[in-house]
């Protein structure tokens, strides 16, 4: 339990500095930069560095310190309550970065931005976890190093089933936080970690369920066992489709790109009720009636002739 001591004091050491981060940041710098950038960098890097010390501990628990997948599980779940309480609104997502781009809930330069930032937050994260690893705190650190040059990839089935897989976790999870925007903090905090942990239970055995292709292309992208471009296939194709479809179910079409909606029909909100027309008083005459002209050489019934 020696090493599970350290990687739990490594988790609340890389919150507590990058909450102390965002907080200096949210100091010193204008909200449009501190949105922007600072967040969704310090997010990132606490993102990836938890990560990649859970892989760590999901590798090498099981035969090297006798962790249960009931344990990991639990741990990833607390992990991502604590990043849902503490990202203060940072995606550290590319793909969410994105789906607010096609919302038109913001801009290209700020979406670029944030992908930049996220980027290098997630290789900041990659520096100093293995900076970390190299102190060999414990007996999984060590041989975390001993393996290091010979990564085994995440990605453990067939280009086009992991491609398929990574989608379908992306479009659920994107599908949720469509669903759960409006809701409060804690209810949505929580069920998007459950939905996280279920995922990764379901789908990590296959892909490593990263859903994230920052994430993705700094923890497996550098393993040997596939190309490039079928790692991009999996990791970034596979969620931004996922993304787009989920978009495109919930709302009906792209707000960026169409305005009509693709999937569902406008219906009038204001329905006209239909029946028939009330009859007036006895010897009055309906409107029809008297909009309708007189046909020449007709008299009215009871209308005298004319120089009677």
């Amino acid at each position: 339990m020696a090493g599970l001591n350290v990687s739990l004091s490594f988790f609340l050491a890389t919150i507590a500095l990058c909450q102390a981060a965002r907080r200096v940041s949210k100091a010193l710098l204008p909200k449009g930069a501190y949105v922007s950038f600072a967040l969704e960098a310090a997010g990132a890097a606490q993102l990836g560095a938890c990560c990649l010390e859970m892989r760590m501990l999901a590798e090498l628990g099981p035969w090297a310190g006798g962790f249960g997948p009931d344990l990991l599980l639990t741990l990833l779940f607390l992990l991502f309550l604590a990043h849902g309480a503490t990202f203060d609104g940072a995606s550290a997502n590319p793909t969410v970065s994105l789906q607010e781009l096609l919302l038109a809930e913001a801009s290209l330069p700020g979406t670029l931005l944030k992908l930049a930032a996220q980027e290098l937050g997630m290789q900041a994260a990659c520096a100093l976890t293995r900076l970390y690893w190299a102190w060999e705190l414990s007996d999984l650190h060590v041989l975390q190093n001993l393996m290091a040059e010979h990564c085994s990839s995440a990605l453990r089935t067939t280009v086009p089933h992991g491609a398929l897989v990574e989608g379908a976790c992306a479009f659920v999870f994107h599908l949720t936080l469509l669903r759960l925007r409006n809701s409060l903090p804690v209810y949505r905090v929580t069920a998007v970690a459950l939905l996280v942990t279920v995922i990764a239970y379901t789908a990590g055995p296959l892909t490593s369920a990263f859903f994230n292709p920052a994430l993705a292309a700094s923890v497996t992208f550098h393993c040997s066992g596939h190309t490039l471009l079928e790692y991009a296939q999996v990791y970034w194709l596979g969620p931004l489709t996922g993304m787009v479809l989920a978009v495109l179910l919930y709302h009906g079409h792209l707000p960026r790109l169409f305005q009509r909606n693709l999937l569902y029909s406008q219906k009038n909100k204001y329905r006209t009720p239909k029946g028939k027309p009330a009859s007036g008083p006895e010897g009055t005459q309906t409107p029809k009636e008297g909009c309708r002209g007189q046909e020449p050489g007709q008299r009215r019934v009871g209308q005298q002739p004319l120089g009677s």
